[in-house]
């Protein structure tokens, strides 16, 4: 029980939770709406294709609400200060696989990706996670390219085999 002297602290609505239940429910209605105006879909069965995405836009949306009311409330626990360098190498990664792909293959571009996403989360040096990366990936686009038949982008050290 608490004594009425004490002062009554103020709660405040958490904004980047609101932002957050705003884009479920925006992302709910897109599914929503996209799913009732695909054309071509069955309606012979009362559980058809378009069953299960109207499941998601519902469960996004009683999410948006839930997350909306905790935020007027306030109740959400306090959040770190982010540490935006790791998020930076892991980004930073992405990016160069998906400019580097085509031009120098699976191999390397997921190999960068693989040491910047090390980098990122604080293991090993550059010089040591690049041609690590560069040979687990290999080995990757080996068993997808050869042994499953899958056409992965194919760079210099794919056409040597």
């Amino acid at each position: 029980m608490s004594d009425g002297n004490q002062p009554r602290q103020e709660r405040r609505p958490d904004r980047a939770a609101l932002v957050i239940a705003a884009a479920l429910a925006v992302v709910a209605i897109v599914i929503a709406w996209s799913t009732a105006n695909m054309g071509g879909a069955a309606t012979y069965a009362r559980i058809g294709p378009t069953t299960f995405p109207y499941v998601i836009a519902f469960g996004l949306f009683v999410l948006a609400i839930c997350t909306a009311y905790v935020a007027l409330r306030g109740d959400f626990p306090q959040r770190e200060e982010q540490n935006f360098p790791p998020m930076l190498w892991i980004v930073g990664g992405l990016a160069a696989q998906m400019l580097l792909l085509k031009t120098v293959g699976f191999s390397i571009a997921t190999g960068l990706l693989f040491a910047a996403t090390a980098r990122g989360f604080g293991k090993g040096p550059l010089w040591m996670t690049v041609p690590l990366g560069i040979v687990l990936a290999f080995a990757i686009w080996f068993v997808f390219a050869k042994g499953l038949q899958l056409a992965l982008p194919a760079g210099p050290l794919e056409r040597l085999f």
